[in-house]
């Protein structure tokens, strides 16, 4: 048939015209091809000019562009996404996959930690059109060519510390000697070198001298290099009030250092540890422990980049115990009066020691309020910093974040009893606390004294054993009376005939008397005049006996007239 094409070949029938061809030519491109789109105008001119002879991977590397996405000593997150059984495949972001030696990424026993889908952060060590080989640090033995790719690439290196020497220590980097200066084994130099030895780091080739016999290593400026990527990082996802997961690196004697970062750390200060009072920063955190900051400020971060504060790096501030809130804002929840606690002293004061019954909370006890035993001057007579008590709230204030304690009322007012345990008229045994010129204090249980006056003891035929006792001395009397508001117990021998005027129950109660004026208030018209406005008088504290000392005196006196 003329014109027809032979169908499968692709080629025209012999008999087809040349006219005939002409025609079928444009239906016969469509359909081998699709319609080409349509393209700007393309300047081919200068260093961008096609090349007519240029092969098609050349062509391919020009458009992919690889070498510009990652440049060989980069560090990079990658993707797995494939595992094989020499090599583990990782996405980069750049239009070529990534490989990995599988022994790399291997551990002691030989298996691998990783599945698809994890993040590494692995270091460049070549890239081309074709692949890009990546790797955690140079291992293995290697040539001096790739020791000097890895310093002129910046490309870290593993390297075990075998010991110090004399200036640094030495490290065994790729089968080879290597020397690390001390100034550069670490950001802040200063720990023992001995805490180096036999730990595998990664290090930064800075010098490969005379065919390989003086290599030159540094591990901080690997770890400033990683640093200032993580400050970089921080600042552009951080503000001031943001909470961190962070880890304890170190403890200093005025806080500890929290690494936030790989290569970054903040510093609490110790008031920022615990609402608790902490002297030492290890009362509060260990090395090792997980904790979660508040970021109080970032400070130097632009001198840290090569300013005259660029060696100390950024001033991170933070704050574990702002995490948890004031603990002084539930108090009045968590706290009633009367309520008994047990809590630990953290401090003592001239007026007494302050005692923590809350994690933050802490309450004063007065001296007044430690014993009912005995007078305490000095809060060390009573407790001990460090020492738990018992106590009891006897007021609180939560605005004013006060807290006022009770170390007495804990143990117990012995006089609530007292009236039960030794009622009028009962035969008791005491011992004689001292002697005053009235009579004998003489103490019947820890907190209760009752006094045996001079008048009653005089009525006893044994009235010169009474005399004569001393501080010290065991005697049974019997309780003449009681009074359990007044904190007062009246004694008498057993054999006391009981006669007398009863003066010593006017000790405690408001006592009047004169009180005159100046100097020349007695005499007749003068210029000072006699005041006869009464003056009210109170018994001192329970430990006092001063008037009525002066009463039963006055009854004696009265008695020998």
């Amino acid at each position: 048939m003329t014109g027809e094409r032979t169908e499968g070949t692709g080629l025209e029938s012999p008999e087809a015209t040349p006219e005939t061809a002409q025609a079928e030519a444009p239906a016969h491109e469509a359909a081998a091809a699709p319609a080409p789109q349509e393209a700007a105008p393309v300047d081919m001119s200068g260093d961008d000019a096609f090349d007519e002879n240029a092969s098609f991977a050349d062509l391919l590397e020009a458009h992919s562009g690889t070498a510009e996405t990652v440049r060989t000593g980069e560090r990079v997150k990658a993707t797995v996404v494939a595992i094989g059984e020499d090599t583990v495949f990782v996405a980069t972001g750049a239009k070529v996959d990534g490989i990995v030696e599988r022994k790399e990424l291997e551990d002691a026993e030989g298996n691998l930690p990783l599945a698809v889908g994890d993040v590494l952060e692995l270091y460049v060590v070549s890239a081309n059109a074709n692949e890009i080989k990546l790797s955690r640090a140079m291992t293995g033995q290697a040539g001096l060519a790739q020791l000097e790719d890895a310093r002129s690439g910046g490309i870290p290196v593993e390297g075990r510390v075998t010991g110090p020497c004399k200036g640094g220590f030495n490290v065994e980097v790729m089968k080879r000697r290597a020397f690390c200066p001390a100034s550069q084994m670490d950001l802040r130099p200063g720990a023992e070198p001995d805490s180096f030895t036999g730990q595998t780091f990664q290090f930064l080739v800075t010098r490969l001298e005379q065919n390989g016999r003086n290599i030159v290593v540094s591990r901080r400026m690997l770890l400033e290099r990683e640093q200032a990527e993580s400050l970089s990082a921080l600042m552009q996802s951080v503000n001031e009030g943001d909470v961190l997961e962070g880890t304890v690196a170190r403890l200093a004697p005025f806080g500890a250092f929290v690494e936030i970062a790989p290569g970054l750390e903040g510093m609490v200060h110790v008031s920022e540890l615990s609402w608790s009072r902490v002297q030492q920063a290890d009362e509060a955190v260990s090395v090792g422990d997980k904790v979660r900051v508040k970021v109080l400020g970032i400070s130097g971060a632009e001198e840290g980049k090569g300013g005259k504060d660029s060696r100390k790096g950024p001033r991170i501030s933070l704050s574990i115990r702002q995490v948890s809130g004031d603990p002084w804002q539930d108090v009045a929840e968590r706290l009633d009066a009367d309520q008994v606690l047990t809590g630990k002293v953290t401090r003592l004061a001239p007026f007494g020691a302050f005692i923590e019954v809350l994690p933050g909370v802490e309450g004063l006890v007065h001296l007044s309020e430690m014993s009912w035993t005995r007078r305490i001057n000095k809060p060390e007579e009573a407790v001990t910093p460090g020492e738990t008590v018992t106590v009891t709230v006897k007021e609180l204030d939560p605005a004013r974040k006060r807290l006022s304690l009770s170390l007495r009322d804990a143990e117990g007012d012995p006089w609530s009893t007292a009236e039960e345990r030794f009622p009028a008229g009962s035969t008791v045994t005491g011992t004689v606390e001292k002697r005053a010129p009235f009579g004998l204090f003489v103490n019947l249980a820890p907190g209760v004294t009752g006094l045996l006056p001079n008048a009653v003891a005089a009525t006893s035929p044994q009235s010169k054993t009474y005399a004569n006792m001393n501080p010290g001395a065991e005697v049974s009397l019997v309780v003449r009376d009681i009074d359990v508001k007044a904190r007062r117990i009246s004694l008498a021998p057993a054999d006391a005939t009981g006669e007398d005027d009863g003066e010593w129950r006017k000790y405690g109660q408001p006592q009047k008397r004169e009180h005159h004026g100046g100097r020349e208030g007695g005499r007749e018209g003068g210029r000072g005049q006699r005041s006869s406005a009464p003056t009210t008088v109170v018994a001192g504290d329970s430990g006092g006996f001063g008037i009525l000392g002066n009463a039963l005196q006055a009854a004696l006196e009265k008695r020998k007239k």
